[in-house]
């Protein structure tokens, strides 16, 4: 397994303490730079990267590290800075320890994991072998494919690190699927299990029973051809291919009284210089939390305090490139939302999915989402927007286990797309309630509420039923 450290300090680690750091191998290491400097590299002496560091990270939001590492971390704001080391190469793992402990050690801090970053003497490399780097030429890539590129994570949450944000993109540049590998217990981001692709990407995991299955689907797999590809059963047919469930997909999948309230929607603005972005995110969380969010970034850990004006400025600078996004809550209340923002003939488009978690005794505040789509539709140009209530876990991370899907709760259909349907089809429904009208009465939006128990999959049909009529069907 590929290991990742991670140094967190009070202070930044100046160029010293790097320098230090990076001669945990001895002076016969050679040092190189990737990224436009973003990533410095300790090599072997053929040039082979070991370890490769991303620069330090200023986290001003807190309880990201406990989220993401389970680790506990210094009062904010504090420095993250992470390492990861070469696949297969027991040396590299140790280096990229000892890098760990030495910047924790010379300006304060810990390192994590603690079991792996604990020796501060210099790793001996006498003899080692260092695979050829990756023709994909990225940190995070172990095993490269004409098909696919493996990413090899061992940690307890694998996050849109600035290091997977890259692999995405070069494979989404390059044509390829993005397939993930963990051990069994591991756990994926939300923002992570939202940016995969579908097929061949895939989050594989490691069971002992087994062997490999989907950590999405439970379908059981195998490497073959260059990618891990779903075994099929004796009994399988071209209609029916029957792949076997990994056992260990299924356990644990008793009702533990943990709920998430997921909301997704779409906001289309007129392009404007003055415009600003973000302000649909907020209103909604204000409406379901009672406060703004915590922090904000363009990768895991969210590292910057909630700003609409510095959201805006990045997305702004960015285009006319699209901009990714991740929005935190608070530990109190675990809040997450991905936001991507694309420009478009429309205008400029906000695709929103976020998602908040509640524990047994909490209550989910569904009265919450009639005053958050009144908010959108009114002041915030929604186009459409889906609420879902589903057994998940409160901390929001996603497990390799059947959870189920969401149930809709509620569906909202813009001013602008009500207004463009033929006749008074959007006002005609074949749900057991009629729509309420949201904002003005001279161009109302309109909130269809779905009877169906939350706690059972009716609500599908009747959200279907009312898709197909929206859409003439």
């Amino acid at each position: 397994m590929t290991k990742d450290v991670i140094a967190l300090t009070k202070k930044m680690p100046d160029p010293l303490s790097v320098l230090a750091g990076l001669l945990s191998g001895g002076p016969d290491l050679l040092v190189g730079t990737e990224g436009e400097g973003a990533v410095v590299q300790l090599c072997d002496p053929q040039g082979r990267p070991l370890v490769s560091v991303e620069a330090p990270l200023l986290v001003q939001v807190r309880g990201e590290a406990e989220r993401l590492l389970g680790a506990r971390e210094p009062e904010v704001p504090y420095w993250w800075t992470e390492a990861r080391a070469t696949t297969g190469v027991k040396e590299a793992e140790e280096l990229a320890g000892t890098f760990a402990a030495r910047i924790a050690a010379l300006v304060g801090g810990t390192a994590w994991p603690p079991q792996t970053a604990w020796s501060l003497a210099v790793v001996k490399t006498d003899g080692m072998t260092v695979a050829p780097a990756p023709a994909a030429a990225q940190p995070a890539v172990d095993v490269l494919t004409d098909k696919v590129a493996v990413v090899i994570q061992d940690r307890p949450m694998v996050a849109m690190t600035a290091w997977l944000s890259d692999a995405f993109r070069a494979v989404a540049n390059a044509g390829l699927g993005l397939q993930i590998v963990t051990p069994a217990g591991t756990r994926l981001s939300p923002a992570v299990r939202g940016s995969l692709p579908g097929w061949p990407s895939r989050w594989v995991v490691q069971d002992e029973q087994d062997g490999y299955y989907d950590g999405l689907t439970g379908a059981v797999l195998r490497w073959s051809n260059g990618l891990f590809v779903t075994v099929d059963s004796p009994e399988a047919t071209p209609e029916d291919p029957r792949t076997p469930i990994a056992s260990s997909f299924q356990q644990g999948t008793d009702d533990t009284g943990e709920r998430q309230l997921a909301i997704s929607f779409r906001a289309v603005h007129p392009a404007d210089d003055r415009l600003v972005l973000g302000g649909a995110v907020e209103a909604v969380w204000q409406e379901v939390t009672g406060e703004p969010p915590a922090g904000w970034g363009t990768e895991e850990p969210a590292n910057l305090p909630w700003s609409l004006r510095q959201l805006t400025d990045v997305a702004h600078e960015r285009a006319p490139e699209p901009t990714w996004l991740v929005v935190v809550g608070t530990p109190e209340r675990p809040g997450l939302a991905t936001v991507r923002i694309t420009r478009t003939q429309a205008g400029v488009e906000e695709d929103v999915t976020m998602v908040f978690g509640y524990g047994p005794g909490e209550q989910v505040p569904t009265d919450s989402v009639v005053a958050a789509a009144e908010a959108l539709a009114t002041r915030h140009d929604l186009q459409s927007m889906l609420v879902q209530v589903r057994r998940a876990r409160r901390d929001l991370s996603v497990p390799p286990r059947f959870e189920g899907p969401g149930v809709p709760y509620a569906f909202v259909l813009g001013a602008e797309e009500v207004r463009e349907m033929p006749g008074d089809r959007a006002r005609r429904t074949p749900l057991a309630e009629a729509p309420r009208e949201l904002g003005p009465k001279t161009r109302p939006a309109l909130y269809y509420a779905f009877p169906g128990n939350p706690s059972d999959l009716s609500g599908w049909q009747d959200f279907e039923r009312l898709m197909r009529h929206l859409k003439g069907s």
